[in-house]
């Protein structure tokens, strides 16, 4: 088992930023990849950025390509978010998430632990 705590969402005004963090305990954490998910409300959950065990891989959603920037801190078991720019479409939970290390991939049904997700909200 994996746990994962996401902290670092709040209200932010459109064009700033927010670096959320997302804490692993249980299984040793530089084993799995990690992926950062969000879902507004009504819409489905969706993939915004994954790294790779090793942290040499990245795989960003062309939604928020060149604003977020996903990177992890083996040592302290932590994956981080990156948020800039941000706008009132990027208003979501973000949860973050662990696969085992394999290939740093998009998709939702791939991921097995999830954390209880962190408000992120955008003002215009």
């Amino acid at each position: 088992q994996v746990q994962l705590v996401e902290s670092g969402g709040g209200l932010v005004q459109a064009g700033g930023s927010l670096r959320l963090s997302c804490a692993a305990s249980g299984r040793t954490f530089s084993r799995y990849d990690m992926g950062w998910f969000r879902q507004a409300p009504g819409k489905e959950r969706e993939f915004v950025a994954a790294i790779s065990w090793s942290g040499g891989s990245t795989y960003v959603a062309d939604s928020v390509k060149g604003r977020f920037t996903i990177s992890r801190d083996n040592a302290k078991s932590t994956v981080y978010l990156q948020m800039n720019s941000l706008k009132p479409e990027d208003t979501a939970v973000y949860y973050c998430a662990a696969k085992p290390g394999g290939a740093v991939v998009p998709g939702i049904g791939q991921y097995d632990y999830w954390g209880q997700g962190t408000q992120v909200t955008v003002s215009s």
